[in-house]
């Protein structure tokens, strides 16, 4: 009798997979050429934002021969250029900033609690991404969309941390308050 194979065949799922560290979203996918002796060479550009929605997002910009080539590229280098944005306790920013980059110039100022974004184009994506739920924004100059995420990243490095008032509350581990307790009783 031939011995049955118990060995999985094929390619399968193989079981769960890990929940990914960022969510990305493509800002730009563009294609451009490039005229070389031999003719046009024709590659794309893609604009990728990177963020966990609890403060981290980050930008990367890539070439490559077709799409997914330019994507994952630009993936990788967002994910080296991740900041860490400062939340306030109820997910907005602690003080209005401003920054500019080449020809663009963006404005982020808080908003009221339960107003949501109220920004537009590569501000309002990075944003999101970076888990601010409440802020204002304005872009001077329009300039193009890469100069706006870079711009916007300027403008989000350049926040200072909250104030004790404005930062969420942390709860003690249970084994503190009951050695909190026991000192207390005694």
């Amino acid at each position: 009798m031939a011995k049955q194979d118990t060995k999985k065949r094929g390619r399968g799922k193989g079981g769960p997979r890990e929940p990914k560290e960022f969510e990305q979203t493509i800002v730009d996918l563009s294609r451009v050429t490039r005229v070389t002796k031999g003719g046009k060479q024709m590659s794309f550009r893609a604009t990728v934002l990177v963020g966990d929605k609890k403060g981290r997002v980050g930008y990367g910009v890539a070439k490559g021969k077709d799409v997914q080539l330019a994507v994952e590229k630009a993936v990788r280098a967002a994910k080296k250029d991740v900041i860490v944005v400062p939340l306030t306790k109820d997910n907005s920013i602690a003080h209005r900033t401003h920054a500019k980059y080449g020809s663009a110039r963006v404005m982020i100022k808080p908003a009221p609690k339960g107003s949501g974004l109220v920004c537009g184009g590569g501000v309002r994506m990075m944003l999101e991404l970076a888990g601010v739920e409440n802020a204002s924004s304005k872009i001077f100059n329009g300039g193009t969309k890469i100069n706006i995420l870079i711009a916007t990243q300027k403008a989000l490095e350049a926040l200072r941390k909250p104030h004790a008032w404005q930062l969420p509350e942390k709860k003690a581990p249970r084994a503190a308050v009951v050695a909190a307790e026991v000192v207390a009783v005694e």
